[in-house]
């Protein structure tokens, strides 16, 4: 069976897009074809999956990680989807999409799409292991589960391939874990490693992570926006007075066709 799919990115973090209105053409999507989808030498390539399928008189946002594995939220692929919902489906901004976490809000300026990412939970310090080295991190969730490490150089974080070791009693599903470095007042750049997808060149929800953290070390403001530079690019993160976690870049859609994997 041949079906559609397109090829998104934001700030370089990839998806396979799947329109799939009724649930028919995928049904349950099976973790085998996620991660056929996504091989990037005999599939379309990417980071995860997303599968638009219609919900409660609007569209649900089925996010799968590479590895086949669901995940809870995605900053970065639900920009690319609501990219895709306003040139394909006709959805005009801003709109409502339901996720594993809730309903966003999405909406447009220019090139950048901003998402409403809700309140952050922030549950304080934790400890986290990479390449063997421990490290202090700041446990926040935006649905899910991040460790933000802050480092001198974002080169200590070594390779970012390998699951990084966590306490188990407090990530029972995994961990995104970032390295942050300074560049400037309410400016850092990142480093991630993406559970089920290894290191990946963005991660929206880890941006919001480290804003939320960084804020708080900084004692800024709230309203401030932060400047988050990731090897995909920039975003721009702002948690609000009426804590709010607000992200906003580009959403860029390169590519559609059918495919049989």
């Amino acid at each position: 069976m041949s079906y559609l799919f397109l090829k998104g990115h934001g700030t370089e973090n990839d998806f396979v897009v799947l329109p799939d209105a009724d649930g028919t053409v995928h049904g349950d999507l099976s973790a085998e074809r996620v991660r056929a989808l996504c091989d990037r030498r005999a599939g379309i390539g990417g980071d995860g999956v997303l599968r638009a399928v219609r919900r409660d008189g609007g569209w649900f946002m089925d996010y799968r990680n590479s590895d086949g594995s669901v995940s809870e939220m995605c900053g970065n692929g639900i920009r690319v989807f609501a990219r895709y919902l306003h040139e394909r489906e006709g959805e005009p901004f801003p709109m409502k999409i339901h996720t594993r976490d809730g309903i966003k809000v999405l909406d447009r300026t220019g090139d950048d799409f901003t998402a409403d990412m809700g309140a952050p939970e922030v549950f304080g310090e934790t400890e986290v292991t990479v390449t063997g080295r421990s490290y202090p991190a700041a446990h926040v969730s935006m649905g899910n589960p991040h460790a933000v490490v802050f480092v001198d150089n974002l080169a200590e974080a070594g390779a970012l391939d390998e699951e990084p070791e966590h306490d188990d009693s407090i990530y029972p599903d995994g961990v995104n874990v970032e390295f942050v470095a300074r560049r400037g007042e309410h400016h850092v750049a990142m480093r991630v490693h993406e559970r089920g997808s290894g290191e990946t060149r963005s991660c929206g929800t880890g941006a919001c992570a480290v804003a939320v953290a960084t804020s708080l070390v900084d004692d800024a403001p709230r309203g401030t926006p932060y400047r988050i530079d990731v090897p995909g690019g920039t975003l721009t993160v702002v948690w609000t007075e009426e804590d709010r976690v607000l992200l906003s870049g580009p959403a860029v859609l390169v590519a559609e066709g059918l495919t049989d994997l």
